[in-house]
């Protein structure tokens, strides 16, 4: 290809066809590469979208996306042994798009989203590899791909967590196993009407649950459960420095969780169609990188645009909205006829303003709060054996609540150290 672009936009993620739609609607000349055969071949996602910012791009795209069910119920469950304590919220607001979550299948919603890309006149290549970055002084002009030379005025990142090209610009470093958290994730198929009976779903309403417990023996992570059409999405996601220095194995854990008695009946005669593993990024605003230099943009996972609470883990809506972000600054740039570092630094000012880097700031801390191997081993066993002597008779005179919680913590836990996670939980999440 001797053309030149006026950006190139390297991953046909949610970020990458966010930018992409975007500055192809703006008559801007782009090409959307993507390394694997079709747009969604290398993600993995559980997965629950949150639908403000694509709305914002598309009106009202649950009516033409490849939507498997609208999330109605979201759940939180402990996970001991045997037993398990949930929390569930429901609310009418669930039914209200696009504030609700939608729950979807990366490997069509990615090509859904890229095809609006071909629609909107943007190229897409897939099995394209960008394998470096072409420069002029210290501005980036385009990439590399194999023996291709392909320039560009702007490169946008959208290539994931483990960037290879914001690396190559000098923009961040290598990743820290203590950085990301590595995910794990089955595709189980179902009859529609089996998944509804045993999840007692209706129409398009559907689940996500977010599980925590032993089952990842101590290491920071958890486990989810989203039910698809005739398909579910379950998985566990743990931080790869704690798997390395434990000697774990994701899929091991993933294993023993589908075993536990809360969920084991749920998978029963379903049929594997898909497996995947992917990493996380997982230390919020502390890793992200530097966000621009001349010529060169990054956006959602190479940007680490991921909030994990422990109560939600989101980041394809910053994907979208980063991306969007990247495409005004480009549009911008194109009108003055300037991609020089200077002006792209209109990105950040962007994402600053918008709910992207605050909610970043908001939760900081939240990562470490969620290293705390408590969290994961003794408040879950505690809460299901407190349960269990309330909702269970032995015969015996029933005690209060407190004192069975006391007699439960006794020589797991003290009351300052109960008191001490309760503040760091109140800063963090």
């Amino acid at each position: 290809m001797e053309q030149k672009f006026d950006a190139i936009v390297v991953g046909a993620g949610p970020a990458g066809c966010a930018c992409g739609y975007r500055l192809a609607r703006a008559g801007l000349q782009v090409l959307l590469v993507e390394r694997g055969k079709f747009a969604g071949a290398k993600n993995t996602w559980g997965g629950a979208f949150f639908g403000p910012a694509l709305n914002e791009l598309i009106p009202e795209f649950w009516k033409e996306a490849p939507i498997e069910r609208f999330v109605a119920r979201q759940r939180l469950s402990f996970l001991s042994g045997e037993d398990c304590l949930s929390l569930e919220f429901t609310t009418p607001k669930f039914h209200r798009p696009p504030y609700n979550g939608f729950i979807l299948l990366r490997s069509k919603f990615d090509q859904w989203l890229a095809s609006k890309v071909e629609e909107a006149g943007g190229l897409v290549a897939t099995g394209l590899q960008a394998d470096d970055l072409l420069w002029e002084g210290k501005q980036v002009v385009g990439i590399k791909a194999g023996d291709d030379e392909l320039p560009a005025e702007v490169v946008i990142a959208c290539d994931g967590v483990n960037s290879l090209l914001a690396q190559k610009a000098g923009l961040r470093e290598e990743l820290r196993p203590e950085d990301v958290k590595q995910g794990v994730k089955e595709v189980i198929r179902l009859p529609q009407e089996v998944i509804e009976r045993r999840f007692g779903l209706a129409g398009e309403d559907g689940l996500a649950w977010q599980l925590v417990g032993r089952f990842t023996k101590g290491a920071p992570g958890g486990a989810f459960i989203y039910t698809n059409k005739d398909s579910l999405s379950v998985g566990v996601v743990v931080e790869l420095k704690a798997l390395m220095g434990k000697g774990l194995k994701a899929n091991d854990l993933l294993e023993e969780f589908k075993r536990h008695p809360a969920v084991a009946g749920l998978f029963e005669g379903g049929e594997l169609v898909e497996y995947s593993a992917h990493l996380i990024p997982a230390s919020g605003m502390d890793m992200v990188p530097s966000l621009y230099t001349g010529g060169f943009l990054v956006a959602g996972d190479a940007a680490a645009f991921v909030v994990g609470t422990g109560l939600i883990l989101e980041g394809a809506n910053f994907a979208v909205a980063s991306g969007m972000a990247a495409a005004e600054t480009v549009i911008e740039a194109k009108r003055r006829g300037d991609f020089s570092a200077r002006s792209l630094a209109r990105y950040q000012e962007l994402l600053e303003q918008s709910f992207v880097l605050q909610d970043l700031k908001t939760y900081r801390k939240a990562h470490l709060f969620l290293t705390n191997p408590r969290i994961y081993t003794v408040y879950p066993e505690l809460l299901c054996e407190v349960a269990e002597k309330i909702f269970l008779s032995d015969g015996q005179p029933r005690k209060r609540t407190w004192d069975l919680l006391r007699a439960a913590m006794k020589d797991r836990v003290s009351t300052w150290q109960v008191f001490s996670d309760l503040l760091r939980a109140r800063g963090a999440i």
